[in-house]
C-alpha cells in the first residue's frame, strides 16, 4: 500500500473480523430452524425472508470457511452449521442441489441451476480446505457428474438450468469455473482441473470477444444485436480477471493477454473516475446503461486490480483497489448499525436498498480478503 493508504489494511481487518463476522456469526445464523438468514433489517433483525437460496447458504458457508482459514476460531463450527443445512437440498439420487428451500429446510423450487451448483461446489471446496479434510469429495465429484451429464448445451459449456429458457449466460460459468479451482486446490483431484481448463477455453472462445463480455447469448454463442444481447456488467469483467489470474497461478498458463484488456475496458468505460464508483450496466460500445450500483461490482474491482498488481506489478493498483476499498467503507458499509450495508445506490447517489442481503457478504470478505493478503506482499 501507498503512505497514504496506509491506515485502509487496518480500517478493513477491523470491519471484517470486530464488525461484520460477530454481527453475521449472531443475527445472520437461523438457530431455530437451520442455516442462515436471507436478509436483515437496518436494525440487524431478521427481515422475514419466506425462502432460503441454496446460493446464499453456500456463500455464507464459504464466509466462514474463509474466516476460519484466517483464524476466526468460530469459522469451521458456523460452516458445519451451514453444511447441514444445505444438505437437505441434496438430492442424493441425481447428485444436484434444488435452487430454493423454505425457512425450515423443505426443498420449494427443485430446478437444477447451473449458478446454485456452482457456489454448491465453492461452499464445499472451501470447507475442505477449512477443515482439513476430504470428507465432501465424493458429493463434489458426484454433483460435477450431474452437471456434465444432464446440463452439457449443445455448443459448448452448460445449460443455466433445467429446463434452460431464454438466452444462454455466461454468469454462471464464471462461478463454476471459481468453484473448480476452490476445489483443485483444496483437493488436487484432477477432475476439477479440467473443468476449470474447459471452462477457460469457453470464455476465450465463445464469451469474450477481445475487448468486452457480455452476459446473455444465442443459442450458439453468438452475439445477439437486441438490447439485452449487448449489456456489459464491468463488475464481472474485474471478476473474470481476477479468476482467469487464479487459474493461471494454479495452472502455469498464460492469461495476461486476457486479463489485460478485460480489466482496461472495465476501468475506461465502467468507472467514474470522480467517485470512483464501478456501474451496473454498459453497453458494448462503452456507453451507459445503469449508471446506479450495487456493492458487489465494486468489490470486483479491488480484486481485479489485485490481479494486475500481482501480474503485471501495475503501478496504478494499489491506488485504485484502495479507491473502491474506501468507498465501500464510507458509503456502502457506513450504516448506523455497523456491519450491516445499503447494497444498492442510484445514479445520483442516493441509498435504496430496503434491506441488507445476506449474499453480499461474499463479494465484500472476498475483496477484503484478498486486498489485505495484497498488502501484506508489497514493501511498504
Amino acid at each position: 500500500m501507498t503512505a497514504p493508504d496506509a491506515e485502509l489494511p487496518g480500517r478493513v481487518r477491523d470491519w471484517m473480523f470486530n464488525t461484520a463476522l460477530p454481527l453475521w456469526a449472531q443475527a445472520g445464523v437461523d438457530r431455530a430452524h437451520g442455516g442462515f438468514v436471507e436478509q436483515l433489517d437496518f436494525q440487524g433483525r431478521d427481515a422475514g425472508a419466506p425462502g432460503k437460496r441454496t446460493r446464499v447458504t453456500c456463500r455464507q458457508i464459504y464466509v466462514f470457511s474463509h474466516a476460519a482459514v484466517l483464524g476466526h476460531a468460530s469459522g469451521i463450527d458456523l460452516a458445519r452449521h451451514g453444511l447441514a443445512f444445505l444438505d437437505r437440498a441434496w438430492d442424493a439420487d441425481r447428485g444436484y442441489w434444488a435452487r430454493l428451500q423454505d425457512r425450515r429446510g423443505a426443498v420449494i423450487d427443485a430446478t437444477p441451476d447451473l449458478y446454485d451448483l456452482a457456489f454448491g461446489l465453492f461452499a464445499l471446496g472451501w470447507w475442505m480446505r477449512a477443515s482439513g479434510e476430504a470428507d465432501r469429495l465424493d458429493q463434489a465429484l458426484l454433483a460435477v457428474d450431474f452437471i456434465e451429464r444432464e446440463m452439457r448445451g449443445p455448443i459448448a459449456a452448460f445449460k443455466h438450468a433445467l429446463p434452460a429458457e431464454g438466452p444462454r449466460q455466461q454468469n454462471p460459468h464464471m462461478h463454476l469455473l471459481e468453484a473448480s479451482l476452490i476445489l483443485s486446490e483444496a483437493t488436487g483431484h484432477p477432475r476439477f482441473a479440467l473443468l476449470a481448463d474447459e471452462l477457460v477455453d469457453a470464455f476465450k472462445t465463445h464469451f469474450f470477444d477481445g475487448r468486452n463480455l457480455a452476459e446473455f447469448f444465442a443459442e450458439d454463442w453468438s452475439r445477439t444485436a437486441t438490447p439485452e444481447g449487448r449489456i456489459v456488467e464491468p463488475g464481472h469483467m474485474f471478476e473474470w480477471a481476477w479468476i482467469l489470474a487464479q487459474h493461471q497461478r494454479l495452472s502455469g498458463d498464460d492469461h495476461t493477454a486476457t486479463i489485460g484488456p478485460l480489466v482496461e475496458f472495465a476501468e475506461t468505460f465502467g468507472v467514474d473516475p470522480a467517485t470512483q464508483v464501478t456501474a451496473q450496466q454498459i453497453l458494448d460500445d462503452g456507453s451507459p446503461l445503469d449508471s446506479g450500483s450495487r456493492s458487489w461490482p465494486n468489490t470486483e474491482r479491488i480484486k481485479a486490480w489485485v490481479a494486475m498488481g500481482e501480474i503485471f506489478d501495475a503501478p496504478e493498483a494499489s491506488a485504485r483497489m484502495c479507491g473502491s476499498a474506501r468507498l465501500l467503507l464510507d458509503r456502502y458499509l457506513a450504516t448506523p448499525m455497523p456491519g450491516l450495508w445499503s447494497d444498492h445506490f442510484d445514479a445520483q447517489g442516493r441509498a435504496i436498498s430496503t434491506n441488507v442481503p445476506a449474499s453480499t457478504l461474499y463479494h465484500v470478505f472476498l475483496a477484503f480478503a484478498e486486498l489485505l493478503r495484497f498488502s501484506e506482499t508489497r514493501p511498504r
